[in-house]
């Protein structure tokens, strides 16, 4: 038990915090169900008696080993000009809690509709049909870090079954690229990251990086808008949009298809993403979400349904959120981004000023009333400190650190001990 204590002063404290980032990668195999068919027991997919949403893992839910990756739902808020005929107060409801959690209320008391390009302002373009996915904690632990995030969706009107390379995927651009893997024109990219892109014309453009590019006004902290990229040919008739950067084709990014919440890690994605991408011939980027190509790539499919497609409003209309979630986790190809841990220290240098600390109250350092490293009573003392004990105001011991060797302490000598706290 120490019998001197020194007090701190505001010079030996400081702070600092540290930011971990892990890379997590999510192949297509996981939530297309690597194991037997989703709710039945050795499932990595779990469903639930309310229907309300299913939960993704990485093994079979039921085993001891299992990690819960995430959980997806469907959202359709009251102001939707879908004509709802099943689960409508749930798919509500579901609207309605993610909107009061990340959008909040405005100052009538009213929840606030998700926003296209987070101003919040009246009048300005919503999101009323939305597929959230919800990252357990597990993965996103502190935050999704910014401009890291990306998801490959398969948004081709015939259904590929979880075997993209058997599959021919549907004619949907009228600037196919016969080039190109077919298997990856109907895969759209869609990520938080600011990417610079050439158009047509040879003008350089480049969205915001995602670094710098967010907002903060949602109530579950930091968020950004979700893009989808486009791959320009600038000697072709128009853009492609795909997985690669093929034929020395330039990325762009697409006007906002969805919404980032960093800390919540939850992503939110219109239901526009499955409708026919195509370019008006304005630059930077082609608009999308044109209605005069409805129908060429307006799907949403099924193992249920083979090879039937669905338009996509009808399929939020008429399906259950089960069915839909099903639907959706069928065509996703690969989801990657990189979490964020946040270490918080306190630093505290332990200064030993040559007078401080050349006694020990060890009872060992007395021997017959003498001290053990003297010889004569002219010899300087000597001690050895091995230890560094903090202490609250009222001396009482918080928080103990070893060195790695005894460190030798007499008159000539002082010592700066520096002790980190992380948390």
């Amino acid at each position: 038990m120490a019998t001197t204590f020194k007090t701190f002063l505001n010079d030996d404290t400081v702070t600092s915090r540290t930011l971990l980032h892990e890379a997590i990668p999510i192949t297509g195999s996981i939530p297309w169900g690597t194991y037997p068919i989703a709710g039945a027991a050795g499932s990595n997919i779990k469903e639930y008696t309310h229907g309300m949403f299913q939960s993704v893992y990485d093994y079979p839910y039921l085993s001891s080993s299992a990690n819960h990756i995430f959980d997806l739902t469907i959202g359709v808020s009251a102001n939707s000009s879908l004509v709802v005929t099943n689960q409508l107060a749930k798919k509500r409801n579901i609207y309605n809690q993610m909107a009061q959690v990340l959008v909040g209320y405005d100052a009538t008391g009213a929840i606030q509709r998700f926003d296209q390009d987070g101003d919040l302002i009246a009048g300005g373009v919503k999101y009323d049909d939305l597929i959230f996915i919800n990252f357990a904690r597990l993965l996103g632990k502190d935050e999704i870090k910014k401009g890291t995030f990306q998801i490959t969706v398969d948004t081709t009107p015939a259904f590929c079954g979880g075997t993209y390379g058997a599959c021919v995927p549907y004619a949907v651009w009228p600037y196919n690229n016969p080039a190109a893997n077919l298997a990856t024109d109907g895969q759209l990219i869609i990520g938080d990251q600011g990417s610079p892109g050439t158009t047509p014309a040879g003008i350089l453009v480049e969205w915001p990086s995602a670094e710098t590019d967010y907002r903060v006004n949602s109530p579950a902290g930091e968020y950004g808008i979700l893009r989808v990229q486009t791959i320009w040919d600038p000697a072709g008739p128009g853009p492609y949009v795909g997985g690669a950067d093929y034929l020395g084709l330039n990325p762009c990014w697409e006007p906002a298809c969805g919404l980032i919440f960093y800390q919540a890690g939850v992503v939110a994605l219109s239901k526009d993403i499955f409708r026919a991408y195509v370019s008006p011939g304005a630059p930077p980027c082609p608009d999308p979400i044109l209605e005069a190509n409805r129908g060429k790539n307006d799907a949403l499919v099924d193992t249920d349904m083979g090879a039937l497609g669905v338009f996509i409003d009808v399929a939020l209309a008429v399906n259950d959120i089960d069915y839909l979630c099903t639907a959706f986790r069928n065509r996703i190809h690969e989801i990657c981004f990189n979490n964020t841990t946040e270490l918080n220290s306190t630093i505290y240098f332990c200064r030993v000023n040559h007078n401080d600390f050349n006694y020990s109250s060890n009872p060992t350092y007395l021997h017959n009333s003498k001290i053990r490293v003297k010889s004569r009573t002219t010899d300087a003392p000597i001690s050895y400190i091995t230890t560094v004990g903090l202490y609250s105001a009222d001396n009482e011991l918080l928080a103990v650190a070893k060195v790695s060797e005894p460190l030798r302490k007499d008159p000539t000598n002082d010592i700066t001990l520096r002790v980190r706290l992380d948390y």
